[in-house]
């Protein structure tokens, strides 16, 4: 029997994407409504109390209100910001933490990751959860995405002819994934994050700077490398690649997929290393960890 999945803003790119892949993998049945019920908090309501699990991909005030209007035992999965760091939600990373999967598993409320959050967590929670990396240590990330995620006014943008090849964004340095990497990567305070898209629909590099010495052991980048493989023995959705990276990294190598990548680069002499996360911020940084979490929500492979 298939299971029955309601997209509370199906219409949009994560809803979309959430739709396609659950086609794709067969063994789903959408909820819908009709055009002019969409808004109707008592038809939503319904189709709540119909599905198995339903998944909301709208602003996070409008998240705020489905939340609201839920029936009793409703679950739900929040791809917006709005629960990432709410008491009594899951967050979705499940490779992120140990055990995280079997909660995932066994919430009714689970919020789904931010794309650039995602990238930022896989880098920095091995490090801390390993004590290798003190919360309090001051720590900068920069990161590139595919404008697909930012929205539809950027969407358009870039889609229009002579559109910016690059553009750095969110220069009040507030985004709103920091709260969540904050949290879950196990930091004491917010890190400087400085977010750009490039003239490319989808695809993500998210990196980190350290000087080794910042840590709290004397550790080489190729023990850095160890210690993040042992972390993720297992994890099928992220993959750590062996050695000393130094070759030039595509962004959108990964795109179309549900993985995450991790690359070492590091000038050992001067005591310098770069920690960067590769992944498709429309797959593993949205609608490809929104159906990994719908699947451990139902019991399902």
């Amino acid at each position: 029997m298939s299971a029955r999945i309601f997209i509370d803003g199906q219409a949009g790119t994560t809803g979309l994407g959430i739709a396609q892949r659950l086609e794709q993998a067969g063994g789903f049945s959408l909820v819908t409504l009709s055009e002019s019920r969409r808004k109707d908090p008592e038809a939503r309501a319904e189709a709540m109390a119909e599905a198995d699990l339903t998944v909301l991909c709208l602003p996070d005030d409008a998240a705020r209100e489905a939340v609201s209007i839920a029936p009793q035992g409703a679950r739900i999965l929040d791809a917006s910001t709005a629960h990432r760091v709410v008491e009594g939600w899951v967050y979705g990373f499940a490779e992120a933490m140990a055990g995280q999967a079997e909660r995932i598993a066994q919430a009714s409320r689970v919020s789904n990751p931010g794309c650039y959050a995602t990238g930022a967590i896989a880098l920095l929670r091995p490090l801390t959860a390993l004590g290798l990396l003190a919360p309090e240590t001051a720590v900068s990330i920069n990161a590139v995405s595919g404008y697909s995620g930012g929205g539809k006014a950027m969407i358009a943008d870039h889609e229009a002819k002579g559109g910016p090849a690059f553009e750095l964004y969110a220069l009040g340095l507030k985004h709103k994934h920091l709260p969540e990497i904050v949290r879950y990567a196990g930091l004491a305070k917010p890190p400087i994050f400085v977010p750009s898209v490039g003239h490319f629909a989808q695809g993500m590099l998210v990196c980190v700077p350290l000087h080794l010495a910042q840590l709290t052991k004397a550790v080489s980048a190729a023990h850095l490398v160890e210690a993040y493989a042992d972390y993720y023995a297992g994890a099928e959705t992220i993959a750590v690649r062996r050695g000393i990276w130094s070759h030039n990294l595509d962004p959108q190598a990964l795109n179309g997929t549900n993985q995450l990548e991790i690359f070492i680069c590091a000038h050992e002499e001067a005591g310098q290393a770069v920690l960067i996360a590769r992944l498709d911020n429309l797959g593993k940084g949205a609608s490809g960890a929104a159906v990994q979490n719908i699947n451990l929500m139902l019991g399902r492979e």
